[in-house]
């Protein structure tokens, strides 16, 4: 569970980050949202680290599978955008991906 929670946390906090470089170069927002998106992505990081693995490639690539779903989840959420159903099995096939890298068996 602490570990759900930490990928959760973290794709929270770097898709908020990320979006907010996106809000200012394509979408003419204020600079000044570069100043929480930048802490985002600095909490990001720290988020990260919380993840029991024992490796971080292996943590990072089970958390490009979370952070595939939670991008989707936004998508709806802020975005007003739904994901149609390619979207929610691509989705459903990263978190899968996800799981198998963390808790395959390991000799």
């Amino acid at each position: 569970m602490h570990t759900a929670l930490f990928f959760a946390l973290a794709a929270l906090l770097e898709i908020a980050g990320c979006f907010a470089f996106w809000a200012v170069i394509r979408n003419g927002a204020s600079a000044l949202w570069l100043v929480p998106g930048g802490l985002s992505l600095l909490a990001f990081g720290a988020a990260l680290t919380q993840v029991d693995a024992a490796a971080a490639g292996r943590a990072f690539a089970a958390y490009g599978g979370v952070y595939v779903a939670a991008s989707l989840v936004w998508l709806w959420a802020v975005e007003g955008f739904r994901p149609d159903r390619w979207d929610l099995m691509g989705g459903a096939i990263c978190l899968v991906g996800a799981a198998l890298i963390l808790y395959a068996p390991r000799g």
